[in-house]
C-alpha cells in the first residue's frame, strides 16, 4: 500500500526526485570547489573557502526540495574545506583549532537557511493556489454577469422581432407600404443588434481560449480607429463621429479586431443611450507609456448609482430608472472591460458637465518599432 504524505511531510523529506536534488547538490559543490581553488591560488588565502561554500549551501537550499539536502551539502562542504583547503592539504584533520565551532556554525546556517527556503517555497505555493482560486472565482463571476447580460440583451430584440413578424403575418394585407417599411426596418435593426452581440460573444471566446491573454502585434493607430468608425457607419449610417488622433505615427501593441470592437461598442452605446442626436467625439492622445482613447457624448450622462456596476454586465437604466426596453449596454461594456484588461489596459467612465465620457488606456511598446 502506498503511503500518502501530507504537505508538511513532503516539505521535511527530500523532494519527489532524489536523483535530481542530488545532482543539484553535486553540481553546486563542484562549481564551488572549482571557484575556491581559483581564489586560493590567486590570494594564497584559504579563508575564502568557507565563504564560497556557505554560498553554495544557500544555493543548494534554494534549488532543492526539503531542508535535508542543505544539511547534506553543509556536511560535504565542511569535509571538502578540511580535506582540500586546510593544512595539511589533501588529508582530513579534525584536530584543527576552531574547526568544531566552524563546522557547527556552517551546519546551523545551512539548517536555518534550508528551513527558511522550504517555508518560503511552501508559502509561495499557497499564494499561487490562493491566486488561482481568486482567478477562478473572478471568472465565474464574469460568466454569471455575462449570462445575466445576455439573457436581457437577447430577450428584448428577439421579442421585438417576433412581435413585428407576427404583426406583419396577421395584418400585413391591411398595412400600408409605410407601415410595412417601418416593421421591416425595426426587424433589420434588431437583427443587426443581435449580430453585433454575437460578434461580442465571439470576442470573449477568443480571449478565454487564450487564458484571458491576447496575442498583440504593433498596429498603426490611425488605421485601427478609421476601420472602427467605418464599420460603425455601415451599421449606423446616420451616426456622426468627430475623430481626433495624434499627428505622429503611432504603433500600438494590440489585437486590432478586438480593439475595433471596443471602439464600436463604446460609440454605439453613446449613440443609443445619450438621449441626443449630437455628434460623438472620439479622441486619442499619447502619454509617456500609454495611449488614451476617449469616447464622449453630450447627452444625459450616467446615473451615479450605476457607476460602480457599469462594467459588470447589468442592463442599463434610463434616466427615469426604468430598464431600457430595447437595448442594454451591459454586455457591450463587459466585453470592453474584458478586452481592454486582456491588453493590460484600464477602462473607466466619468460624467462631464454635459454627457458622459468613456476612457480606456493601452500600454505602448517599450521599444520603438520602425514603421515601414
Amino acid at each position: 500500500m502506498k503511503r500518502i504524505f501530507s504537505l508538511d511531510e513532503i516539505d521535511r523529506f527530500p523532494g519527489e526526485s532524489p536523483r535530481k536534488n542530488l545532482a543539484v547538490v553535486l553540481v553546486i559543490l563542484a562549481v564551488a570547489t572549482g571557484l575556491t581553488s581559483i581564489l586560493v591560488r590567486l590570494s594564497y588565502n584559504s579563508a575564502s573557502a568557507g565563504i564560497v561554500y556557505v554560498l553554495a549551501v544557500v544555493l543548494t537550499a534554494r534549488y532543492t526540495e526539503g531542508y535535508l539536502w542543505g544539511v547534506l551539502a553543509s556536511l560535504i562542504a565542511m569535509l571538502l574545506v578540511n580535506f582540500a583547503f586546510t593544512y595539511p592539504f589533501m588529508s582530513l584533520n579534525f584536530s584543527i583549532e576552531g574547526y568544531v565551532v566552524t563546522f557547527a556554525g556552517m551546519l546551523a546556517v545551512s539548517a536555518m537557511t534550508s528551513a527558511l527556503m522550504t517555508r518560503l517555497k511552501k508559502q509561495s505555493r499557497e499564494l499561487r493556489q490562493h491566486d488561482k482560486v481568486l482567478m477562478e472565482a473572478e471568472k465565474e463571476s464574469m460568466r454569471a454577469n455575462l449570462l445575466r447580460a445576455v439573457s436581457h440583451d437577447l430577450r428584448t430584440p428577439l421579442t421585438g422581432i417576433i412581435g413585428m413578424t407576427n404583426a406583419y403575418l396577421e395584418s400585413g394585407e391591411q398595412m400600408t407600404e409605410e407601415m410595412k417599411k417601418t416593421l421591416i426596418t425595426g426587424i433589420s435593426d434588431d437583427a443587426n443588434w443581435l449580430l453585433n452581440m454575437v460578434e461580442n460573444l465571439l470576442s470573449v471566446t477568443r480571449i478565454r481560449e487564450g487564458d484571458v491573454k491576447v496575442a498583440t502585434t504593433p498596429e498603426l493607430l490611425e488605421e485601427v480607429v478609421s476601420e472602427a468608425v467605418s464599420r460603425l457607419r455601415k451599421r449606423l449610417p446616420e451616426t456622426k463621429v468627430c475623430v481626433q488622433v495624434p499627428d505622429e505615427v503611432l504603433l500600438v501593441p494590440m489585437d486590432a479586431v478586438l480593439i475595433e470592437q471596443v471602439l464600436m461598442n463604446l460609440i454605439e452605446n453613446a449613440v443609443y443611450h445619450s438621449g441626443v442626436k449630437d455628434a460623438i467625439e472620439l479622441t486619442v492622445e499619447k502619454e509617456t507609456d500609454r495611449v488614451l482613447f476617449h469616447v464622449r457624448d453630450f447627452g444625459v450622462g450616467i446615473a451615479p448609482d450605476r457607476m460602480e456596476s457599469l462594467f459588470d454586465g447589468v442592463g442599463s437604466l434610463k434616466p427615469n430608472g426604468s430598464t431600457d426596453a430595447h437595448r442594454g449596454m451591459g454586455i457591450g461594456l463587459t466585453i470592453c472591460k474584458t478586452i481592454v484588461e486582456a491588453h493590460d489596459g484600464v477602462i473607466w467612465a466619468v460624467n462631464r458637465e454635459q454627457g458622459a465620457e468613456f476612457i480606456f488606456s493601452l500600454p505602448l511598446a517599450t521599444e520603438e518599432i520602425p514603421y515601414e
